[in-house]
């Protein structure tokens, strides 16, 4: 059994460009939770800034994907690309959402409990393990680059003036995204977290202070609110959405 919660929250924004899926159901707005058996999945998106109707890609690309029915026999990778070169033929059909991207990050569950993490672009996936949290999915984008060949440190990573450019999402008409997809390694024990937010949170949340509020006496749901509440206190400039799974056992 997993327990599954989230909440994604517009901000200081007038619309909210991301959105979530937690076992077959598309949210757009407030809080869910569900209790859940093997298979299922579970994402975020986040409409990208600068491009053409970005709350409609995320929605429509947390819909397609909430048509996957996920078992071990399903070829993910396969059915993601599906999902870009979708998105792409609505755009080019419709000229009002001509090349309208989004990130993608989640992961799925098959009915042998095994897990599949698969990211494009910037929102993340964490693990939270006996008081630890570390990030799984790796951020596409031009900061991380510059930070893995040691061109900035980590500090200057989070306030770099072009932390917001990541590479091709799906959807993008001139670049075929690259889909990173693998299993978690270690999986997922009794009493984890898994943990998927876009960047409204992760860039004004640390890490530390993910820590500190998982590991409060309170209620995931609590606890996720407070995540949230933390993102727009530190002057979060974008949409926030947080989902959380627990495995129950």
């Amino acid at each position: 059994m997993y327990y599954c919660c989230g909440i994604t929250e517009k901000g200081v924004m007038p619309h909210n460009e991301d959105a979530m899926l937690i076992d077959g159901s598309v949210i757009e707005a407030g809080f869910h939770e569900h209790n859940t058996e093997a298979p299922f999945i579970a994402a975020v998106s986040d409409g990208v800034s600068g491009e053409r109707s970005g709350e409609l890609a995320s929605k429509m690309c947390l819909e397609l994907i909430s048509d996957i029915a996920y078992s071990s026999k399903v070829r993910l990778e396969q059915r993601l690309h599906g999902v870009h070169n979708q998105l792409v033929e609505y755009g080019s059909a419709n000229p009002e959402n001509h090349n309208m991207q989004a990130t993608l990050c989640g992961f799925a569950v098959d009915e042998n409990g095994r897990i599949l993490a698969f990211n494009v672009g910037d929102s993340r996936l964490y693990r939270f393990r006996e008081g630890r949290i570390n990030q799984i999915s790796r951020d596409q984008s031009l900061v991380q680059l510059l930070y893995e060949e040691g061109t900035i440190t980590l500090e200057q990573k989070r306030t770099h003036v072009h932390r917001n450019i990541i590479f091709p999402a799906l959807g993008n008409v001139t670049t075929k995204p690259k889909i990173d997809i693998a299993p978690i390694d270690g999986g997922m024990e009794y009493g984890d977290v898994l943990l998927l937010c876009t960047d409204g949170l992760s860039d004004y949340v640390s890490s530390l202070d993910m820590e500190e509020v998982l590991e409060l006496p309170k209620s995931l749901s609590d606890r996720l609110n407070m995540l949230v509440q933390k993102a727009l206190e530190n002057g979060s400039e974008d949409n926030v959405t947080v989902i959380a799974v627990v495995y129950c056992g």
